[in-house]
């Protein structure tokens, strides 16, 4: 009889519960809904405004339907923006910058997690120092070093700072991933004849995907949108990179707003593109490294 109350008393509990959960599980949609109108809007704007007439463009509406929709815009970006150029360096400079901040992620991190050497644990910390130095106090430092070697104006001159600021976030993440490899992988391969480099490429690389993907991403975000190292350490139009593309639609007295958008628009669209085809291993990524770490 008893136990027939208790459970008559639980259920009455769990009935009157239910009206709470389902609100506040309406509510997290809700503001998840809000969320995401929010950062989709942003995009929604610059396709809107890339496909209008630069008169159109000061007006009282905050989106703009043309009724004629100026793709031309796009061509004249693509022509006289010389984003064929700009997006070589661009791609050159990404991928130089991405294959040895993974590679010095790697590397590094099996340093300092499997092997024992004095002060490492110091020099990890110094390097995950890095993560709190603030950008712009860098400039002015690297680009007086820089010149003085001579390579302020080049690719390497931006592909060094490139890594400087990508190293170690993608460090943080990997020391996390090689903790969680069982020492026993590493061993059997010793056993079997390897050396280091073959633990490396055929137990490190491959368990650590879902970190190196990550890695990978995030060092992309970084390099392909910047634009002021890119434009404190570049001078001379040749190495320029993709985001410098805007610059030319931006006269002294007047300047094409309208293709501007356009140039933003085919910058953004590779990010877009990648973040939209490899969303799952960057969620994935981050969660995993983080709870391994």
């Amino acid at each position: 009889m008893r136990n027939v109350k208790y459970q008559i008393q639980a259920d009455s509990i769990k009935a009157s519960s239910l009206p709470g959960k389902k609100f506040a599980r309406y509510f997290i949609y809700l503001l998840l809904l809000i969320v995401a109108i929010g950062q989709l809007f942003p995009l929604v704007w610059l396709i809107n405004y890339s496909l209008v007439k630069d008169g159109d463009l000061f007006g009282p509406d905050l989106l703009i339907w043309p009724r004629d929709p100026q793709f031309k815009n796009y061509k004249v970006a693509w022509v006289d923006g010389k984003i064929p150029q700009y997006l070589l360096n661009s791609i050159i400079i990404n991928v130089v910058s991405v294959s040895l901040t993974v590679l010095f992620s790697v590397t590094m991190s099996y340093a300092f997690v499997r092997m024992q050497w004095k002060m490492r644990n110091i020099f990890l910390t110094t390097i995950l120092l890095g993560m709190m130095i603030p950008l712009h106090a860098t400039l002015l430092p690297n680009f007086m070093s820089f010149r003085a070697v001579g390579i302020a104006d080049s690719y390497l001159g931006l592909i060094i700072p490139y890594i400087g600021i990508t190293l170690p976030l993608g460090t943080f993440l990997m020391t996390g991933f090689i903790r969680s490899i069982p020492v026993s992988i590493e061993e059997s391969i010793l056993i079997d004849g390897g050396t280091i480099f073959h633990i490396i490429i055929h137990a490190v690389f491959p368990l650590a995907k879902p970190a190196v993907i990550t890695v990978i991403i995030m060092t992309f975000f970084t390099t392909w949108n910047d634009f002021i190292m890119a434009a404190t350490y570049l001078a001379s139009d040749r190495y320029r990179t993709l985001p410098f593309a805007v610059y030319n639609f931006a006269g002294q007295y007047a300047s094409r707003y309208a293709v501007q958008f356009a140039v933003m628009t085919l910058v953004a669209l590779p990010s877009l593109l990648l973040y939209m085809a490899l969303n799952d291993q960057i969620t994935k990524g981050i969660t995993i490294g983080a709870l391994k770490g």
